[in-house]
């Protein structure tokens, strides 16, 4: 346990901070195991509504640096290419 105050104040920073950080990554999480999950039905319409979500939420994380902007493009860009691949069949 930190005995100066400022020390004590920083674990508390941190641990809100890092509860914020966790809600933030399971919005985006959650959306792209819902749209993952549409496409291995090849639901090809609820793919696409549960990305535009991911996308969002992807987009708000990386601009809260939760996540790097590079890493939040990879993932989107990698959803999409799914979606588009099950919209051609």
């Amino acid at each position: 346990m930190p005995i100066k105050k400022s020390a004590k104040k920083y674990m508390r920073v941190t641990a809100r901070k890092t509860e914020i950080n966790k809600k933030t990554k399971g919005l985006f999480r959650s959306a792209i195991k819902k749209s993952a999950e549409a496409i291995s039905k090849n639901d090809a319409k609820t793919a696409q509504e549960w990305a535009k979500k991911a996308f969002k939420a992807l987009d708000k994380a990386a601009q809260k640096n939760v996540i790097h902007k590079n890493t939040a493009a990879r993932k989107k860009s990698r959803l999409n290419k799914a979606i588009k691949a099950i919209v051609k069949k």
